[in-house]
C-alpha cells in the first residue's frame, strides 16, 4: 500500500467491500461506546484516511505488550501494519537492525513531522544517568526526548509505560520513571496493563486516524471506553460478593461453584480495566474466570499494594488502602445479607442457621 493511497482505496484493491468496513466500523463503535451514528463516520474517515506514521520505542520492558498486540483478533496485527499505520520503527518487528534501524527511526520523523504517533512501552531508567538500558549509544531518555519532540502525540501501553510497573517497583534500583514523567508538552494517553489490552491499543489508534483527536481520557490519561468501569463492576462473580459468599482458597468448594475471590486477594474493585467485557485469547476467558484473582495490574503501584493473595484492607501504606477500607465495608454488608438470606431460608424450614 502507497502512503499516498487511501484505506478505502487500498482495501477495495484487496476485494474488501465498503459492507466489510462498515461492519468493522460498527464494532470499534460498539467497543468504544461510541453512539450508533458514530460507526458510519468512522467508516467514512478510515476510508479517506491514508497511513498513520507510527514510532514504537521499547525500553525497560519485558516485551509482553508487543507480546499483546501479536494476538490481537480484531484487526490482525498484519491488517493494522498493512492497513491501517505505517509502523516505521519496532525493534522486535522490523526486519533491518543497528544503523539502519535509526536511520528508519530518524527519516519517520522527518518526513512525518508533526503528524506521526510515538507509541512507548516500558518505563524509562533515570538512575546513573541513564546507564541501565541504552539504545544504538544513547540512553533511552535521550531517545525518547528526541523522538516526542515532533510528534503528534504519545500512547504508553503497558504498565511500565504509563506508571512505571514492577521496574518502578520498590526498592526501584534503576530509577525508573513513566513516560509521563519525562514527556511535556504533548498529549500522552495511557494505556496500562501487564500486558495491556490488544484491543485497547489497536481501537486508540483506530480512533485518532479516524477522528483526528484523542479519545475522552480518564484522571489517569487512560481511554475511559477501556477504562471507565472498575472489573468489580463487570464481574460474573458479583453477585457472589453482594451475598457475602467468597472462596477461602482456591481449591475449596466456594471456588469450586464461582463464589467471590475477594478473600484471596482479588484487586477487581479497585482496578479499572476491561478485562472482565473483552477477555482474552479472543473472548476465550480472563484471570477471574480462569479461577485467579485480579491483580489489579493496570493500576499505579499495583505490585506493591499489600501482596496480591491478601485482601485489600490487609495492604499497609499504599494508596490502595483506603479504597481497600471502603470495599471491606462492602463485604460486610454483602456477609450481612447472606446472614439474612440463610435466616429466611431457615425461617421457611430450609437452610440451617451458620
Amino acid at each position: 500500500m502507497s502512503d499516498r493511497e487511501t484505506l478505502g482505496a487500498a482495501l477495495a484493491r484487496c476485494g474488501i467491500s465498503r459492507r466489510a468496513l462498515l461492519k468493522y466500523s460498527s464494532y470499534l463503535a460498539t467497543l468504544m461506546a461510541l453512539p450508533p451514528a458514530a460507526s458510519s463516520a468512522m467508516a467514512e474517515a478510515l476510508a479517506k484516511a491514508r497511513r498513520q506514521s507510527v514510532i514504537w520505542l521499547s525500553f525497560q520492558e519485558c516485551t509482553g505488550c508487543t507480546e499483546s498486540l501479536t494476538r490481537s483478533f480484531s484487526p490482525t496485527l498484519e491488517d493494522l501494519i498493512f492497513n491501517l499505520i505505517s509502523l516505521d520503527y519496532h525493534h522486535t518487528l522490523m526486519a533491518v537492525s543497528g544503523a539502519a534501524a535509526e536511520a528508519a527511526r530518524l527519516e519517520a520523523m522527518k518526513e512525518n513531522a508533526g503528524k506521526y504517533l510515538v507509541v512507548v512501552d516500558g518505563s524509562v531508567p533515570l538512575g546513573d544517568d541513564g546507564a541501565y538500558s541504552t539504545i544504538a549509544g544513547i540512553t533511552n531518555r535521550q531517545m525518547l526526548t528526541e523522538t516526542v519532540e515532533h510528534a503528534l502525540a504519545v500512547i504508553s501501553v503497558g504498565t511500565c509505560a504509563a506508571f512505571g510497573g514492577l521496574p518502578h517497583a520498590d526498592p526501584n534500583p534503576t530509577g525508573a520513571v513513566p513516560v509521563s514523567a519525562i514527556v511535556t508538552g504533548k498529549p500522552v494517553i495511557n494505556i496500562s496493563g501487564c500486558p495491556p489490552l490488544p484491543e485497547a491499543m489497536a481501537g486508540t489508534v483506530s480512533y485518532i486516524l479516524s477522528f483526528g483527536k484523542l479519545p475522552e481520557l480518564d484522571h489517569l490519561h487512560r481511554p475511559k471506553a477501556f477504562f471507565g468501569d472498575s472489573i468489580h463492576d463487570r464481574c460474573y462473580r458479583r453477585p457472589f460478593y453482594e451475598r457475602g459468599m467468597f472462596a477461602k482458597s482456591f481449591d475449596d468448594d466456594g471456588a469450586r461453584n464461582g463464589w467471590c475471590l475477594y478473600e484471596l486477594g482479588c484487586k477487581g474493585p479497585v482496578t479499572y480495566n476491561s478485562c472482565a467485557t473483552l477477555k482474552w485469547n479472543g473472548g476465550t476467558s480472563f484471570p477471574i474466570q480462569s479461577g485467579h484473582g485480579c491483580l489489579g495490574c493496570s493500576e499505579p503501584g499495583f505490585w506493591d499494594k499489600g501482596g496480591f493473595y491478601r485482601p485489600l484492607a490487609a495492604g499497609t501504606g499504599s494508596p490502595g488502602v483506603a479504597v481497600g477500607a471502603a470495599a471491606i465495608g462492602g463485604v460486610a454488608v454483602g456477609a450481612a445479607s447472606a446472614a439474612l438470606h440463610r435466616r429466611r431460608l431457615h425461617d421457611q424450614g430450609g437452610e440451617k442457621p451458620k
